[in-house]
């Protein structure tokens, strides 16, 4: 899928992996790049806006784990604005063990949730138009950190509903794909929490694995968007 004069819409594209590529999504010219985000951020936006002025880039405060209801809500604004969405990014996600009930509800239930939200604007079954959806998971989901593996269960679970998802394309017209990088140096890793304290220095040893930056990453991403393969899973390493 061409980024071209796409409407997209990004949850959590403001984090550090997120923030990179929006600013690759903006340079490849869509026509909208909406940003849902629990943290507004006046200056990246400004940033994201100065870097292609022909993109309208504009922010929503928004966290993943209101019920599906209210992000329906929230999407139907959007729909009323654009008229069209071609494509939902879902980035939202933490990593820290200790926080077991929000990683889950980061992590896996909020992706859920605004995917099931934006079904209703969507499912061909409800004259909807279809549409495309990028998950971002990990690749921890099938290869995971033993440490964390509260964070790793989540992103695995992440990236079964994304597969469900692709192979449920022929009835709702939704294709997914998912996006699961590798280790990426952002302030993620840097330094969080394992699962009962089994490992106190775990961030301080993931890096010092191979690492990829964050802008490494985006470019990738951007890459897997346009590539636009259903089903596919994308490790970006």
């Amino acid at each position: 899928m061409a980024i071209a004069n796409k409407n997209i819409i990004f949850v959590a594209g403001l984090g550090g992996i997120g923030l990179d590529t929006s600013r690759e999504i903006v340079k490849s010219g869509p026509k909208n790049l909406v940003i849902l985000d629990r943290i507004e951020n006046p200056t990246a936006i400004a940033e994201l806006k100065a870097l292609n002025p022909k993109v309208t880039v504009t922010f929503y405060p928004y966290d993943v784990t209101v019920p599906v209801a209210e992000t329906t809500k929230l999407l139907k604004t959007i729909f009323a604005k654009l008229k069209t969405v071609d494509l939902l990014i879902n980035g939202a996600g933490i990593l820290d063990d200790h926080q077991i009930e929000r990683t889950i509800a980061v992590n896996f239930t909020g992706t859920v949730n605004t995917t099931t939200a934006i079904m209703e604007f969507w499912d061909k079954r409800k004259g909807g138009p279809g549409g495309v959806i990028a998950n971002i998971c990990s690749v921890t989901g099938f290869n995971a950190i033993y440490q964390v593996p509260v964070y790793s269960a989540s992103k695995a679970a992440a990236l079964s509903f994304t597969n469900s998802l692709a192979r449920l394309a022929p009835i709702t017209g939704v294709t997914a794909y998912s996006i699961n990088p590798g280790i990426t140096r952002t302030p993620l890793v840097h330094k969080f929490n394992s699962w009962l304290d089994v490992e106190p220095r775990v961030g301080e040893l993931l890096l010092e694995h191979p690492t990829q930056t964050t802008l490494e990453c985006a470019q990738n991403f951007v890459k897997a968007i346009e590539a636009n393969q259903n089903g596919a899973i994308w490790q970006l390493d």
